[in-house]
């Protein structure tokens, strides 16, 4: 029974493959990093977003209020004309 000899490429093999798992492995760190920085920047602009149309809808005036408005000033040009005759 024989011992397999070493295979003088193992240990460089194992390098490359370290290596190439180091790589990977920044490759990733990095693309989480960023997908957690863009994250972070479009939760700051939602909530933005989301301040500007809750400032939006409170200076907006009401359909109703708008509908009294208007129909307020039909009567005072009805009630004008009438004496105006």
């Amino acid at each position: 029974m024989t011992a397999e000899p070493e295979h003088p490429a193992v240990p460089g093999e194992l390098a490359e493959l370290r290596r190439r798992l180091d790589v990977a492995y920044a490759r990733v760190e990095g693309g989480l990093a960023l997908l957690s920085h863009r994250t972070e920047e479009t939760a700051k602009e939602l909530d933005e977003l989301s301040t500007r149309l809750v400032t939006l809808e409170h200076a907006r005036w009401p359909l109703p209020a708008i509908t009294a408005v208007t129909a307020v000033g039909a009567l005072v040009v009805a009630v004008w004309q009438a004496l105006g005759r």
